[in-house]
Protein backbone atom coordinates (compact mmCIF):
# COMPACT_ATOMS: atom_id res chain seq x y z
CA UNK A 1 0.00 0.00 0.00
CA UNK A 2 1.33 3.65 -0.72
CA UNK A 3 2.44 5.59 2.50
CA UNK A 4 -0.05 8.09 3.34
CA UNK A 5 1.25 11.28 4.52
CA UNK A 6 0.04 14.12 6.47
CA UNK A 7 -0.04 17.44 4.92
CA UNK A 8 0.29 20.73 7.25
CA UNK A 9 -2.57 23.06 6.55
CA UNK A 10 -0.47 25.91 8.12
CA UNK A 11 2.60 25.75 5.19
CA UNK A 12 5.06 26.51 7.64
CA UNK A 13 3.40 29.18 9.59
CA UNK A 14 2.74 28.82 13.41
CA UNK A 15 0.63 30.69 15.86
CA UNK A 16 1.99 33.70 17.84
CA UNK A 17 1.28 32.55 21.00
CA UNK A 18 3.41 29.04 20.08
CA UNK A 19 6.09 31.29 19.16
CA UNK A 20 6.28 33.42 22.54
CA UNK A 21 4.95 30.30 24.70
CA UNK A 22 8.67 29.47 26.23
CA UNK A 23 9.30 33.00 26.99
CA UNK A 24 6.70 33.87 28.32
CA UNK A 25 7.02 30.15 30.57
CA UNK A 26 10.50 31.09 31.42
CA UNK A 27 9.36 34.76 32.55
CA UNK A 28 6.92 33.70 34.45
CA UNK A 29 8.80 31.00 36.49
CA UNK A 30 11.34 32.96 36.92
CA UNK A 31 8.53 35.16 39.42
CA UNK A 32 7.62 31.58 40.83
CA UNK A 33 4.24 31.11 38.20
CA UNK A 34 4.14 27.90 37.70
CA UNK A 35 0.57 27.57 35.66
CA UNK A 36 1.05 31.31 33.63
CA UNK A 37 -3.29 31.41 33.52
CA UNK A 38 -2.84 33.14 36.78
CA UNK A 39 -1.13 35.99 35.65
CA UNK A 40 -3.54 35.98 31.81
CA UNK A 41 -6.45 35.54 33.88
CA UNK A 42 -6.09 36.66 36.90
CA UNK A 43 -9.36 38.61 36.75
CA UNK A 44 -11.44 35.72 35.77
CA UNK A 45 -9.98 33.79 38.70
CA UNK A 46 -10.60 35.81 41.73
CA UNK A 47 -12.97 38.17 40.03
CA UNK A 48 -13.52 41.69 38.46
CA UNK A 49 -14.22 43.64 41.85
CA UNK A 50 -10.29 41.82 43.46
CA UNK A 51 -8.61 42.02 40.14
CA UNK A 52 -9.72 46.17 40.31
CA UNK A 53 -7.56 46.46 43.24
CA UNK A 54 -4.50 43.50 43.07
CA UNK A 55 -2.64 41.40 40.76
CA UNK A 56 -0.23 38.98 41.69
CA UNK A 57 3.38 39.35 42.02
CA UNK A 58 5.19 36.51 43.29
CA UNK A 59 4.86 32.89 44.10
CA UNK A 60 7.52 31.50 46.66
CA UNK A 61 8.08 28.11 47.44
CA UNK A 62 9.91 27.16 51.35
CA UNK A 63 12.48 25.08 51.41
CA UNK A 64 10.63 21.80 52.54
CA UNK A 65 8.66 22.43 48.80
CA UNK A 66 5.43 21.89 50.67
CA UNK A 67 2.81 24.84 50.35
CA UNK A 68 4.10 28.08 48.54
CA UNK A 69 3.18 31.47 49.36
CA UNK A 70 1.21 34.05 46.92
CA UNK A 71 2.38 37.56 47.06
CA UNK A 72 -0.26 40.23 45.77
CA UNK A 73 0.29 43.82 45.16
CA UNK A 74 -2.38 46.19 46.25
CA UNK A 75 -2.84 49.87 47.77
CA UNK A 76 -2.44 50.38 51.33
CA UNK A 77 -6.53 51.56 51.31
CA UNK A 78 -7.26 47.93 49.57
CA UNK A 79 -5.20 46.13 52.02
CA UNK A 80 -7.74 45.54 54.92
CA UNK A 81 -10.11 44.28 52.47
CA UNK A 82 -7.63 41.64 50.31
CA UNK A 83 -6.64 40.51 54.49
CA UNK A 84 -10.10 39.58 54.97
CA UNK A 85 -10.45 37.27 51.40
CA UNK A 86 -7.01 35.47 51.94
CA UNK A 87 -9.04 32.67 52.36
CA UNK A 88 -11.00 32.55 49.42
CA UNK A 89 -8.50 33.87 46.99
CA UNK A 90 -6.28 30.78 48.01
CA UNK A 91 -9.37 28.77 47.46
CA UNK A 92 -9.30 30.33 43.51
CA UNK A 93 -6.22 29.95 43.07
CA UNK A 94 -5.79 26.26 44.02
CA UNK A 95 -8.85 25.85 41.76
CA UNK A 96 -6.57 27.18 38.99
CA UNK A 97 -3.70 25.17 40.00
CA UNK A 98 -5.44 22.04 40.07
CA UNK A 99 -4.42 21.17 43.19
CA UNK A 100 -3.34 22.59 46.78
CA UNK A 101 -0.52 24.48 45.65
CA UNK A 102 -1.07 27.47 47.39
CA UNK A 103 -0.70 27.48 51.47
CA UNK A 104 -0.39 30.84 52.15
CA UNK A 105 -1.33 34.49 50.76
CA UNK A 106 0.75 37.97 51.57
CA UNK A 107 -0.64 41.19 50.67
CA UNK A 108 1.97 43.67 50.06
CA UNK A 109 0.96 46.99 50.02
CA UNK A 110 2.46 50.10 48.05
CA UNK A 111 1.44 54.20 48.16
CA UNK A 112 -1.40 55.11 45.47
CA UNK A 113 1.11 56.64 43.74
CA UNK A 114 4.03 53.70 42.58
CA UNK A 115 7.36 54.01 43.09
CA UNK A 116 9.49 54.43 39.37
CA UNK A 117 5.88 53.92 37.25
CA UNK A 118 4.70 57.18 39.02
CA UNK A 119 1.27 55.23 39.86
CA UNK A 120 0.36 51.52 40.29
CA UNK A 121 -1.81 49.89 37.37
CA UNK A 122 -3.85 47.26 38.02
CA UNK A 123 -4.68 46.31 34.43
CA UNK A 124 -7.84 44.42 35.18
CA UNK A 125 -10.31 46.78 34.43
CA UNK A 126 -12.76 45.33 32.19
CA UNK A 127 -12.12 46.73 28.47
CA UNK A 128 -14.89 49.44 26.60
CA UNK A 129 -14.98 47.10 22.69
CA UNK A 130 -16.52 49.78 21.09
CA UNK A 131 -16.84 48.18 17.83
CA UNK A 132 -16.27 48.72 14.08
CA UNK A 133 -16.70 51.88 12.60
CA UNK A 134 -19.88 52.33 10.83
CA UNK A 135 -17.80 53.80 8.10
CA UNK A 136 -15.28 51.11 7.87
CA UNK A 137 -18.43 48.47 7.95
CA UNK A 138 -19.50 50.31 4.84
CA UNK A 139 -16.44 49.76 2.92
CA UNK A 140 -15.94 46.25 4.44
CA UNK A 141 -19.39 45.07 3.07
CA UNK A 142 -18.11 46.68 -0.84
CA UNK A 143 -15.07 44.94 -0.41
CA UNK A 144 -16.53 41.99 0.46
CA UNK A 145 -19.34 41.81 -1.95
CA UNK A 146 -17.86 39.73 -4.80
CA UNK A 147 -17.65 36.76 -2.58
CA UNK A 148 -19.59 34.19 -3.41
CA UNK A 149 -19.17 32.09 -0.29
CA UNK A 150 -21.25 33.61 2.45
CA UNK A 151 -18.93 31.90 5.44
CA UNK A 152 -16.01 33.72 3.75
CA UNK A 153 -17.63 36.80 2.57
CA UNK A 154 -18.45 37.10 6.09
CA UNK A 155 -14.67 36.39 7.78
CA UNK A 156 -13.66 39.18 5.17
CA UNK A 157 -15.99 41.55 6.17
CA UNK A 158 -15.11 41.47 9.87
CA UNK A 159 -11.44 41.22 9.12
CA UNK A 160 -11.60 44.25 6.68
CA UNK A 161 -13.51 46.26 9.44
CA UNK A 162 -11.00 45.28 11.90
CA UNK A 163 -7.98 46.63 10.00
CA UNK A 164 -9.87 49.97 7.98
CA UNK A 165 -11.09 50.63 11.97
CA UNK A 166 -7.85 50.48 13.57
CA UNK A 167 -6.53 52.80 10.78
CA UNK A 168 -8.92 55.04 11.57
CA UNK A 169 -7.99 55.25 15.31
CA UNK A 170 -3.65 55.07 14.47
CA UNK A 171 -4.87 58.45 12.48
CA UNK A 172 -6.75 60.10 14.81
CA UNK A 173 -4.33 59.14 18.05
CA UNK A 174 -1.17 60.59 15.30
Amino acid sequence: MAEQRKHSTTRGFSRAASLMQTRIRGASEARGFAVTRLLTHWAEIVGEETARIAHPVKVGYGQGGLGATLSILTTGAQAPMLAMQKDQIRDKVNACYGYRAISRVRITQTAPTGFAEGRVAFDHNPKENPGPDPEALAQADILSSDVASDDLRLALRALAANVLTKRKRQKKAD
